[in-house]
């Protein structure tokens, strides 16, 4: 209830039909990495759409509102670092007057999924991954929905940590391009059709 008081206390700005935020760490050091795939595909949607990012004050994430058919929808990248992702939302939620968490949906990379695979879902828990563990946190609730875009796993799974950071090479870094590029597919796929509609293309696509 906090959360909601505080939201209604300080909202502005028209109302979003969508949030759509795609999780990333900042800087050139983390430059496309794996952990960079949600957000790299949010920008890669609004380059596409020929919009640029703006940073309100107060904001703690770089976000544009577009037209869609089905109302305004929020593109947004958190400037924060991946663990502390869950400082945006509040304020961005204030911002685009969302209550209904399951209209944000958060892109984000996936350990769990082979390069490719791509899933579109409400809810769930969160693997283990520190920007969805912040961003649950913050809110106080796992259900909002995820755009989970597969990067595979290391060899070892100690090797998890340096294995998301690393900035592959060579065809590596061409497929994890493609990779983007078919999130960017996922995203805008869910700024033409309503959630359930887009859920079905983006799911049996990736199969």
């Amino acid at each position: 209830m906090a959360l909601r008081r505080s939201r209604e206390e300080g909202r502005r700005g028209s109302a979003s039909t969508l949030v759509i935020v795609g999780l990333a760490n900042p800087g050139d050091e983390y430059a496309g990495s794996r952990h960079n795939v949600g957000g790299d595909a949010v920008r890669l949607v609004a380059q596409r759409r020929g919009v640029k990012f703006s940073l309100e004050r107060r904001q703690r994430a770089v976000s544009v509102t577009i037209p869609t058919p089905n109302g305004p929808v929020t593109l947004a990248v958190p400037t924060t670092f991946m663990n502390e992702s869950g400082a945006a939302l509040p304020p961005l939620l204030r911002r685009t007057s969302l209550d209904d968490l399951s209209r944000l949906v958060i892109a984000h990379d996936e350990l769990d999924f082979e390069p490719g695979r791509l899933q579109l879902k409400q809810g769930g828990g969160l693997a283990g991954h520190n920007g969805l563990r912040s961003i649950a946190q913050a809110l106080g609730t796992n259900e909002f929905a995820r755009l989970r875009i597969g990067i595979g796993k290391p060899v070892r799974k100690e090797q998890g940590a340096d294995y998301v950071l690393q900035r592959p090479t060579g065809a590596k870094k061409i497929a994890l391009a493609q990779d983007v590029s078919n999130a960017a597919d996922a995203i805008e796929t869910l700024l033409d059709y309503e959630f359930e509609d887009a859920q079905r293309r983006v799911n049996g696509a990736s199969g």
